[in-house]
Parts: structure tokens; C-alpha cells; sequence
């Protein structure tokens, strides 16, 4: 997900293991604790996307698609990770390291932030349709969540507003409530959130902020944000089976002859009913894809409804199919050309180990999740005719090693 969620939620946990500690006795001691929390946690929560320097180890596109989110990324690389971190923290921050010498409720507090930023980070990575293969050396296959947006104002409202009400200073606490709705806004009327979704993520601020002004304790409103974030990620994983459902059963009503190996979806964010998919399907010697979006409650919400900027361009209904599934483009190919140039490019072999949805033709490669991201299609590799070859390809598993036939 993007750094601005990772970094909110992180600093909402860690301030939740703050308040869940007994305090220290000296005030000056608890001021030094309850930063030091909070800054392992968020920092924690962005950490693994280091690997980004790790990019120029292959050419672009790859060195992009097979370094970020790669061994950084990985449940056993994340023991390293947070080994460094602590060290930086005892270096770097004197007072952090009294205190940690001389508390064992510091301790054990830095200790749970830290696995909890790291395992954030990892978690909540996984629940968008780029994936993760987490239990790499061991596996290096790939999990996709396809559940929540990689920009979440859920998230955003759940764990800003209690932050923000927990400021100590009065205009602190003014700025921080009054930027919210002013994004929220702002993604609103870019075509990004639906009006309905404005007016729920509103409410549900308005909400927490009352609760606050009530004397709701900042723990207690702290677990409520963790239980929206978590009731919320419930509905989006019950919302995305529903979505594989009505894709699925649109193409098989479509071609009875195909078979569906994979639906990637992606979510509208704040918005259960609306998403966008892109398919694979093959016979044994063609595959297809497939791109659009659907509503998961058409005579409510119409599919063209969905919010503009995530819409994936003019679409139609199949005839004869699911209401409320709109398909605007698709893309054939033959599988045993793919297989053959795939032998053959190490270029494209590589791009490979990250293609979930493989539209390669001659003169390039394209995975056709991402072919309408604002930045255009960041995964699109130029196939030369004489590849070079001398980088470094980690061995993470095959998407398509069904299409490509190979275990």
C-alpha cells in the first residue's frame, strides 16, 4: 500500500501498545517511551520499502517488478530488518537507550512495535492485487489478497481521527481534523470516491471525534479504529468472492469452452459494491484476457455509476451473461509462442516471475492489471532481439505457470 497508509496505521498501533503499557514513573521517561513507540512502529510499517534502492540490479522494468516488494518482503527477511532498526535506535537516540537499559515495560513495548510495523507492512501489502510471496526461500509462490485498494480512506479515518484528537496541542489537534475532510474532498472530486463513500468516511470521522469529546479513552478508541479497520477489511474480502464469483461465472456463460485460471481484482477504495477485473482464460492453445469492472448490486448501484477515474474506459455487458459485469477491451495470445519466446528471452523469463496477466506480443510485454494507473503501465518490459542478460533474477515462483506449463 502507499506510504501515507502504512505510515498512519503504524503510528496508530504503536500509540495503541503505548497505552496499553503500565506508565513509567517519571513523566520526562514516559515522553521519551511514548515517541520511541511510536516511531519504531511507523518506521517499522515503511521499512521493507527499502528494497527500492535494490532496482538497479536489473534493468527497468524488471529491476522494479523483481526487487520491490522482494526479499525485503519476505517473513524471514523481516528478522534482519528489524535487528538493523533496533540497532539505529539504540545509536541514535540516547535517551531511547537509557530507557530501554532501565525499563522493562520500554522494552517489551519497542519489542511488540516493532512486530507489529513489520508484519503491518507485509499484511497489508498482501491485500492488494500486486502480491507478495512471503514465505520465500521456502516458497516462492505469490498471494494475492485482492481485497483493498493500494490508497485505503478508511484506514485513513479510522486511525487519523483518534491520532489527531490525541495531540496535545489544541491547533495541532484543529489542523490535523480539518485536513482530513479537505482530502477526502479533494479525491472526491477527482473522480476517485463516490459521493456515498464521502459522506459514510465523513460520518464515520464525525463519529470517533464525538466518541473523543465524550471522554472516550484514547485506548478504547484506538481498539474501535483497529475493529472498523478490521471489520472493513472483513466485508472487502467477502465483497472480492462475490466479484471472482460474477466475473467468473460471466466468462464461462460466455465461452463454455474456456477455462478461467485467474481473476485479478482490484477494489474501488471505500466502496464494497465497485471493482475492477482483469482475466485469463485458455483453451490449451489461445489464451484471453479480459479487462472491466463490475457492481456487485447493478439495480442499486449501476456499474457505470462506479467512480469515474477508476473505471476502466467504455465498456458493454457480455449478452447473455451477469448483470452488472462490463468488459471495455480484451487481449489474445497463443500459448505456445509464449512458451517458445519465454524459452528463449531471458528478459521475458525474468518478467515472468511478476506477469500475473501476460499480454506479450512481438516488439513488448504488458501485465494488463496495471494498464490504466495514472503513471501508465509501469510493467511494460520492449523485448529486443538480442537480450542482455547479466542480472541478477531472484527466484520467485511463476504466475502463469499454468499457461506456461510447468509446475
Amino acid at each position: 500500500m502507499d506510504n501515507i497508509t502504512h505510515s498512519v496505521v503504524g503510528l496508530g498501533v504503536g500509540e495503541l501498545v503505548q497505552r496499553s503499557l503500565r506508565p513509567e514513573l517519571d513523566p520526562a521517561r514516559q515522553q521519551t517511551r511514548h515517541r520511541l513507540l511510536l516511531t519504531a512502529c511507523a518506521v517499522a510499517s515503511n521499512f521493507p520499502d527499502l528494497d527500492l534502492v535494490f532496482t538497479k540490479l536489473a534493468p527497468a522494468p524488471l529491476g522494479y517488478l523483481l526487487h520491490h516488494r522482494g526479499h525485503t518482503h519476505t517473513l524471514l527477511y523481516l528478522i534482519p530488518q528489524a535487528l538493523l532498526l533496533l540497532a539505529l535506535l539504540w545509536a541514535l537516540w540516547p535517551n531511547a537507550r537509557a530507557l530501554l537499559r532501565e525499563s522493562s515495560a520500554a522494552r517489551r513495548g519497542l519489542a511488540y512495535a516493532l512486530a507489529a510495523g513489520f508484519l503491518l507492512h507485509l499484511g497489508m501489502d498482501f491485500m492488494n492485487n500486486y502480491g507478495v510471496h512471503p514465505f520465500y526461500p521456502f516458497s516462492g509462490a505469490w498471494y494475492y489478497g485482492d481485497l483493498v485498494y493500494i490508497i485505503e480512506p478508511v484506514f485513513w479515518v479510522a486511525f487519523g481521527v483518534p491520532l489527531a484528537m490525541a495531540t496535545p496541542s489544541r491547533r495541532g489537534r484543529i489542523v490535523l481534523l480539518a485536513v482530513l475532510p479537505v482530502v477526502l474532498l479533494y479525491v472526491t472530486l477527482h473522480g476517485y470516491l463516490s459521493w456515498a463513500s464521502f459522506a459514510a468516511l465523513t460520518a464515520l470521522g464525525a463519529a470517533v471525534a464525538a466518541l473523543r469529546f465524550m471522554h472516550m479513552h484514547s485506548r478504547r478508541a484506538l481498539l474501535l479504529a483497529l475493529g472498523v479497520v478490521l471489520a472493513f477489511v472483513g466485508v472487502q474480502a467477502s465483497a472480492s468472492y462475490k466479484a471472482r464469483q460474477a466475473v467468473t461465472a460471466a466468462l464461462v456463460l460466455q465461452d463454455p469452452q474456456a477455462r478461467v485460471l485467474d481473476v485479478a481484482l482490484t477494489a474501488f477504495p471505500s466502496q464494497p459494491l465497485c471493482w475492477s477485473f482483469t482475466s485469463i482464460e485458455s483453451d490449451g492453445k489461445q489464451y484471453l484476457l479480459r479487462r472491466g469492472h463490475l457492481s456487485l448490486a447493478p439495480g442499486w448501484l449501476p456499474p457505470r455509476a462506479c467512480p469515474a477515474a477508476l473505471s476502466v474506459g467504455v465498456a458493454q455487458e457480455l449478452a447473455g451473461t451477469v448483470p452488472g459485469v462490463l468488459v471495455s477491451g480484451s487481449w489474445a495470445g497463443n500459448v505456445a509462442a509464449l512458451r517458445e519466446r519465454a524459452a528463449t528471452d531471458c528478459q521475458l523469463a525474468a518478467w515472468l516471475r511478476f506477469a500475473r496477466m501476460p499480454a506479450v506480443d512481438e516488439d513488448q510485454a504488458s501485465d494488463l492489471r496495471f494498464a490504466s494507473t495514472p503513471r501508465g503501465n509501469f510493467t511494460t518490459l520492449m523485448l529486443a532481439s538480442k537480450p542482455h542478460c547479466p542480472f541478477a533474477v531472484p527466484q520467485w515462483g511463476q504466475p502463469r505457470a499454468d499457461l506456461l506449463g510447468r509446475p
